[in-house]
């Protein structure tokens, strides 16, 4: 099974009243992460933007059970050679 994914996310705020989820992926650097999807529309609260947030990040996950993984290697293949 190849490795789960370094996902976050998190909640912006450029203008007063106006709240947008952000997820984030941690590159092969683990103190650089990158923006992969945000919200189009604004929400009223940070609390709206979050948990709309982590119903995204949950998409990202075709597995409940496993989470979401990164493309791959499987990391449970036999080693080749």
């Amino acid at each position: 099974m190849s490795h789960l994914r370094h996902l976050s996310v998190w909640v912006d705020q450029p203008d007063p009243g106006h709240f947008f989820w952000v997820l984030h992926e941690s590159a092969e650097n683990a103190s650089v992460w990158v923006d992969i999807e945000s919200s189009e529309q604004s929400f009223p609260s940070w609390t709206d933007a979050f948990e709309a947030g982590a119903v995204a990040l949950f998409q990202l996950a075709p597995d409940e059970r496993s989470g979401p993984r990164a493309p791959g290697e499987d990391e449970d293949a036999a080693p080749v050679g």
